[in-house]
C-alpha cells in the first residue's frame, strides 16, 4: 500500500471515529474532526503531511501526492 492510500485511510478512520465518539460521548470530539480536516487542507496547499513524512521514514513507498 502506498503512503497516499495509508494517509487517506488514516484520515477517514480518524474522522469517522471522532464523529462516532461525538455522538456517543461528547461533542468535544468534533475538535479532532476539525484538526484532521485542517491538516488535510494545509497538505493540499503545501504538499507537507506529517503522517506522510513518518511513513516515508518507515519505508513505505510514496504515491503521486506525497513524493
Amino acid at each position: 500500500m502506498s503512503i497516499d492510500r495509508v494517509v487517506m485511510a488514516f484520515a477517514g478512520t480518524m474522522i469517522l471515529a471522532s464523529l462516532a465518539l461525538a455522538q456517543l460521548h461528547s461533542p468535544d470530539w468534533l475538535w479532532l474532526t476539525a484538526f484532521v480536516g485542517a491538516n488535510m487542507l494545509q497538505a493540499a496547499f503545501t504538499g507537507f503531511c506529517p503522517l506522510a513524512a513518518v511513513l516515508k521514514r518507515a519505508g513505505l513507498r510514496p504515491g503521486v501526492a506525497f513524493e
